[in-house]
Order: C-alpha cells, then structure tokens, then sequence
C-alpha cells in the first residue's frame, strides 16, 4: 500500500512538473499541440514506470471510477487521493522554482478574459465533464481485457492528448482534480498572476472530472456486462 501511495504521489507529481511545465512554455513555441502532447507523453512515461506498481491513475477521476467498478478497496482508493493531492503540490512547487511566478503555473480558468474562448461555467462544466467521460471511458475499455496490457500505456496517453487537442482553448483541460488543485494552490499562495481566481474556480476542475470519471466507469460497466441481451 505505502509503496502504491508513494507511486502515485511521484507520477502525479511528474505530471504536473511536465505536463504544466510545456504549457508554462507554451509548448516550446508549438502551441496547444505541444502542450496535448507533453500531458499524453507523460502518462505513456509513467504508465510503463509505474503502472505495475499502482497501476497509474495519477488522477482522481481515475481512481473514482477503479473504485466504482470495485476495482480497489476503500483504504486504496483515499490512499491514492491523498497521494495524488500531495504529488500535484509537490510538482506545482518544484515548477515555481524552476520557472518562477510569471508564466501562470499551468492554471485551469473558465470565464471572459481567462480562457481562449471566454467560456461560461456552464460550457466549462460540461466540457470537463464530457472529456473527463472520454478519457476514463478509454481506460476501463483498454484495462478491460489482459490482452490490451501491453498496448495500454500509449492507448491512455493518447487518450489524454486527445481530450486536451480540444479542451485546451475552452478550460486549460483538466480532467484531473489534483492537476488542477495543485497549481491553484501554490499559484495563489505564491502571488502567480490570477492563482487567487484559479483557486477560487478549482471547485468546478474537481467537481466535473470527478462526475465525468464515474459516469464513465458506470456505462462502460453496463455496456462489458456478461448478461445475454433479449
């Protein structure tokens, strides 16, 4: 258990430092192609690292839906939460001090002015919802089956790097409640342009995925069930 918690803290963590770190530097010059594609790297790095220690959830969401599907006990699924909260703290600080306080910490906004697309609450809500929903779908059908095991690394990091092509403009992309608490947290204690408002909107990148995540693991529990249809 402790080492399951220890790994999900360091891949959360990575996440954060990577992940966060590109869109800090607007994907090297390339954009949210850059971006999309250093968050979905980085999980393919850490699922082949440490999906055999904890199997790489790295995310809230993730672990909501293992634990719907009864995939992990209720003492796993808190552990790994914790874990996850701490680990994006950790990767939020290790930022700060590699890049300092002017490039927003990857922070997830909605609203006139802070997103691309000045999106509402209610698009926001919905967009995180819907893409969490595609992302953790992705997983329970490729974690599914034995056979997959061994293509599920890249499976899931493309999953990702799909849902940011899209989400990106709209909300920063989340689809992950530490991903987002993290920045937030440090941002806003740190004095980062806007953390104060990110903080104050991370209630909707923790609600949202973590709906998306267990509507997901629900249908496909219905879909992969073993009953004869009429």
């Amino acid at each position: 258990m402790i080492k399951k918690c220890v790994a999900e803290l360091i891949g959360t963590a990575v996440l954060v430092i990577v992940g966060c770190g590109v869109a800090m530097t607007n994907g090297f010059g390339t954009g949210h192609v850059g971006i999309a594609l250093a968050f979905g790297l980085a999980i393919v790095a850490l699922a082949y690292s440490i999906g055999n220690v904890s199997g790489c959830h790295v995310n809230p969401a993730v672990s909501l839906a293992m634990f719907a599907t009864k995939k992990m006990s209720v003492g796993e699924f808190f552990g790994y939460i914790v874990s996850q909260f701490i680990g994006a703290v950790l990767g939020a600080l290790v930022l700060l001090v590699m890049l300092g306080t002017d490039k927003g910490l990857g922070l997830n906004f909605y609203g006139t002015g802070l997103s691309a697309t000045n999106a509402t609450v209610t698009q926001a809500f919905v967009t995180e919802v819907v893409l969490t929903f595609v992302f953790v779908f992705a997983i329970c059908g490729v974690t599914s089956k034995e056979n997959f095991s061994s293509a599920a690394g890249v499976v899931i990091g493309l999953s990702l790097t799909l849902v940011h092509l899209l989400g990106l403009p709209i909300t920063g992309t989340s689809v992950n409640p530490a991903r987002s608490f993290g920045p937030a947290l440090v941002g806003m204690i740190s004095g980062v342009k806007d953390g104060g408002t990110a903080l104050a909107q991370v209630w909707l990148f923790i609600v949202a995925p973590l709906i998306g995540g267990i509507i997901a693991a629900l249908v496909y529990k219905v879909l992969d069930s073993k009953e004869d249809e009429d």
